[in-house]
């Protein structure tokens, strides 16, 4: 594949400084580019850098002093970078048709253009949308949804009564509708609570490998529009959360938590049970989460505090020993003084 530069300035409505003939085969890091390959620089961090790339063009934000290269300017250099990937290297589209080896129940509604692969398991009465992709080992439970557009890789669990919406992409691995973790302490004993409720997911909506999505006690677990879920991510039963949403990598969110829209979960965050996260929120890396959060704030730490005052108590920690030591000893010195 190759394009003249002018015609990727006119696709991501960038403005060329220099040869806007360059022909341009493929997009690589700044690194590893060689001649006819475009890169980006998005930080000021890699200017040095792109003096000494092979690339043939560069994509930025603004020109480089100095620096004698062809540029192709952006307002947003890493987002027009993410398009180009999607135009040098499309989606790989899966054969439509049903595969001999699947299994589909009754009163199944298949729409247009599906592709559903080897070992697949649909059960009575689910709807699947047009062009949906159901890699093989996929298990589709009695009642579910899937919408339009939507791409489930292998071995999915997705059990009854699920809404998926449209063009939502599920990674290998991930359990939809599983029961949530509900039990009464009676005579002793744990007593299972029923898990009737539902999962809905909404549009545009990823999840990563390995997720667990619990169905709800009542009502339903709801997954937000646009919202994307790292690999490993708990999700408990009765969460609702709100649109394009970010849940990084082993994010653990209990029963009954409600986030806002625009939120980002780090890695590793725990949220315990019905703790309200308002709109926009930012909560560090391991951070655990046990009261409400209110909407714009940003935090870390365990409690969560203010985000500058807890990278303060954080970076304190390791001088704790030596400051025991000195608290001893002064207390040692007024002793002696009293």
């Amino acid at each position: 594949m190759q394009i003249l530069l002018s015609d990727i300035a006119r696709l991501i409505d960038g403005k060329i400084i220099g040869d806007p003939s360059i022909l341009i085969h493929g997009i690589n890091s700044i690194e590893c580019a060689k001649a006819g390959d475009i890169t980006f620089v998005s930080s000021p961090s890699y200017h040095k850098k792109a003096g000494t790339s092979h690339a043939s063009a560069i994509l930025s934000e603004r020109e480089i002093k100095g620096l004698r290269k062809t540029f192709l300017l952006v307002a947003n250099p890493y987002y027009a970078f993410a398009r180009l990937l999607s135009y040098f290297h499309p989606p790989r589209q899966p054969i439509a048709g049903v595969d001999p080896r699947a299994v589909i129940g009754q009163y199944v509604l298949l729409g247009k253009e599906i592709s559903i692969g080897p070992y697949v398991v649909v059960e009575d009465q689910v709807q699947i949308g047009n062009r949906v992709s159901l890699a093989p080992g996929v298990f589709v439970g009695r009642g579910s949804t899937v919408g339009d557009d939507t791409q489930i890789y292998p071995n999915v669990s997705i059990y009854a009564g699920v809404q998926i919406g449209k063009r939502v992409i599920i990674h290998s691995g991930s359990v939809v509708g599983s029961d949530g973790f509900g039990f009464t302490p009676y005579q002793s004993k744990h007593f299972k609570i029923p898990q009737v409720g539902g999962v809905i997911i909404e549009d545009d909506v990823e999840l990563g490998a390995n997720v667990t999505v619990d169905r709800a006690v009542l009502g339903n677990t709801i997954i937000g529009e646009g919202t994307k879920v790292d690999n490993q991510v708990q999700i408990g039963h009765n969460v609702t959360i709100g649109p394009h949403t970010l849940l990084v990598a082993q994010v653990g969110i209990s029963g009954s938590v409600a986030i806002g829209h625009h939120v980002t979960l780090a890695g590793q965050v725990g949220i315990s049970d019905h703790v309200q996260i308002g709109n926009n929120v930012v909560v560090g890396a391991r951070s655990v989460v046990t009261k409400q959060i209110k909407d714009n704030e940003k935090v870390i730490g365990f409690p969560t505090l203010p985000y500058q005052k807890g990278l303060a108590v954080l970076s304190s920690l390791e001088h704790l020993p030596e400051i025991r030591k000195e608290i001893k000893k002064l207390k040692r010195e007024v002793k002696k003084i009293k």
